[in-house]
């Protein structure tokens, strides 16, 4: 059985048999799931707008509107972007498989249904989302400017910080979709490695993109942060107020260099790499070389130049 913990979890079953309705409410409900259903797809789009659910268990071939355009127009709804659609199907040939992932879907199971493998299945969706949800949170709470798009670079998720960013920016959404999204799409086309950077021409910043990476099939995550064309070691001397010496030896702690080797790499004395420490501890208001490196990391990713 799913465990106790998962008691909360609310599936929708959308189904115009009500035999297989009727066999999966019973299974779903011994495995201390609620149990939402829905007759067809314009149904299932009122429920799910209405009670907002964990999971989706989705038929692909109904009447009216099949389950194909019913997950297309349950991913428009910016509640149920995140909620797993699970397609169920007697089409088990590689065109309908095609077709369910590219809607949204994330898996598929062939009819008729072993009540066993769905609910493995299921328990699998549902962690992952549940991580996939904590993550973010995480993310919202440490005040990162990270959103995420799909390939076509539709944004799906973003952190208050960015849009906040585009806020200042003068970024509305008809940027976003007119202009931000076909040059992701363009550039994600390309398959650019992490950590490139992509400028942005803001209505009122230049703003810079940096790609961090696919997360999830169909789903890739980025930074976005303001263009200011200085150097990390500038970003240091303007947050911290130190000179051009202390910022540079400050800069080499971040990279995890020993004295020894930032007075190598500065042409100067471990003695006096010593001294210009002295005042970054002072001005950064900590104790050792640790909590100093840990500060200028902090600084240098959240405005982008890390990650």
């Amino acid at each position: 059985m799913i465990p106790n913990e998962n008691k909360s979890d609310v599936v929708l079953v959308v189904d115009d048999s009500a035999e297989t309705l009727g066999m999966l409410s019973q299974v779903l409900d011994e495995e201390g799931l609620t149990v939402l259903i829905a007759l067809d797809g314009e149904q299932a789009i009122n429920i799910a707008g209405k009670m907002t659910p964990d999971i989706v268990l989705l038929d692909a071939i109904m009447p009216n509107i099949d389950g194909f355009e019913t997950c297309r127009r349950m991913k428009q709804d910016a509640n149920l972007k995140n909620t797993p659609i699970i397609f169920m199907t007697g089409l088990s040939d590689t065109e309908h498989i095609v077709m369910g992932l590219e809607a949204g879907g994330v898996d598929y199971i062939a009819k008729p249904i072993n009540p066993q493998e769905l609910v493995a299945r299921m328990r699998v969706h549902l962690s992952n989302a549940r991580m996939t949800q904590s993550a973010r949170m995480a993310l919202d709470t440490a005040g990162q400017n990270i959103f995420t798009t799909d390939s076509s670079g539709q944004m799906l998720w973003a952190t208050p910080q960015v849009f906040a960013l585009f806020e200042a920016a003068l970024v509305d959404s008809k940027w976003l979709d007119s202009i931000l999204a076909p040059l992701l799409r363009a550039w994600l086309s390309r398959q650019p490695e992490q950590g490139r950077k992509l400028p942005l021409d803001a209505p009122l910043k230049k703003l810079q993109c940096k790609y961090l990476g696919e997360i999830n099939t169909n789903e890739h995550l980025f930074r976005v942060f303001e263009e200011d064309g200085g150097t990390d070691e500038d970003a240091l001397k303007k947050a911290f107020v130190l000179t051009d010496r202390e910022a540079e030896v400050l800069l080499w702690i971040a990279n995890g260099k020993t004295n020894r080797e930032i007075a190598q790499i500065l042409e100067m004395s471990p003695r006096t790499v010593n001294k210009h420490l002295e005042q970054v501890f002072r001005k950064l208001g900590v104790e050792n070389r640790t909590a100093a490196a840990s500060v200028a990391i902090r600084l240098l990713s959240e405005s982008g130049r890390l990650g």
